[in-house]
């Protein structure tokens, strides 16, 4: 294991992802394995790796081969309204997504994001620097139900009509923070009732790779009105170009969907992906540890395609 020539990587032959075989997480990573992960990292945008066996030390370890490790946000939102989390990990770099109660029994709602629908999203959009990549590790996985999708926003761009380009290219919108993946409030954060009271980071729509230096839509999040609305147009022409921008780019020819199975490590870009998690049965534990990596505030691309 670990060696450059024995690792093998098999596309998903979908929009991205990739399952590379040969690696072991939990065995040191010599640095030409380390630069040969973050190369298909940008050319695949989603890495799986199966049958790892870590333990949250290692998990952290492995986070780190792709860069520096940043604090999910949500803690925050706890430590502000002195609210505790129902089950944390032993290291702060980790969050815990999972479906469980006060008492470890499987539920729909709880302070996670519990067994329902999470609606397409890049992971920490409604920060000011949100995080570059994601890196989840399945520890506890129901019989069937919480698939994970990814959608190429790479591919979302390309694929834009011109009218809708040229509406917003140079253009921002703000990034709801009143609301997690499930669309629940978040602690101690009042739900917006209209447009002015919507809170967060006005990021641009089509934003620039720093690495690929490729176009990307980022969308980010968008829960029930009033929340996302784009800068500079009126009220209801941000509307109907979100509508547009969220159907376009959630398309079945930009998606790859990951069915989970204990052990499962799936390391995405949150750059030039969306992710959405299907629901699950209730009655099933679902136990996951999620780590992210430092990003940097999202590069504005303010001129047309060509």
């Amino acid at each position: 294991m670990n060696q450059l020539k024995d690792l093998e990587i098999i596309p998903t032959r979908k929009a991205l992802g990739a399952e590379v075989k040969g690696i072991d997480f939990s065995l040191p990573l010599p640095e030409n394995i380390r630069s040969f992960l973050v190369e298909q990292w940008s050319k695949h945008l989603v890495l799986l790796f199966r049958n790892q066996e870590l333990t949250q030390e290692q998990h952290i370890n492995a986070t780190k081969v792709f860069g520096e490790i940043q604090i999910s946000a949500a803690k925050a939102y706890h430590t502000a309204a002195r609210e505790k989390e129902v089950m944390t990990a032993d290291y702060p770099e980790i969050s815990v997504v999972h479906n469980l109660d006060k008492n470890g029994n499987p539920v729909m709602n709880n302070n996670s994001l519990g067994s329902g629908e999470v609606y397409w999203h890049s992971d920490n959009s409604y920060i000011e620097t949100p995080p570059s990549g994601s890196m989840l590790y399945a520890r506890i996985i129901p019989p069937h139900g919480g698939n994970t999708c990814f959608s190429n926003q790479y591919l979302a761009y390309e694929t834009l009509p011109n009218n809708i380009l040229k509406v917003i290219e140079g253009k921002t919108a703000i990034h709801d923070s009143s609301r997690d993946g499930a669309n629940v409030a978040r602690p101690g954060v009042k739900v917006p009732t209209n447009i002015s009271e919507v809170l967060g980071p006005h990021h641009p729509i089509v934003q620039i790779h720093p690495l690929t230096r490729k176009k990307a839509l980022y969308l980010g999040r968008r829960r029930k009105y009033p929340s996302q609305y784009i800068d500079g147009i009126t009220e209801e022409e941000s509307t109907q170009i979100l509508d547009f921008l969220w159907n376009h780019a959630t398309k079945q020819e930009f998606v790859w969907c990951h069915n989970w199975k204990v052990g499962d490590l799936l390391f995405w870009d949150n750059r030039c992906t969306m992710h959405y998690r299907a629901a699950h049965d209730k009655h099933y534990k679902r136990v996951l540890h999620r780590i992210l990596i430092k990003g940097e505030k999202p590069i504005p691309s303010n001129k047309p395609k060509a």
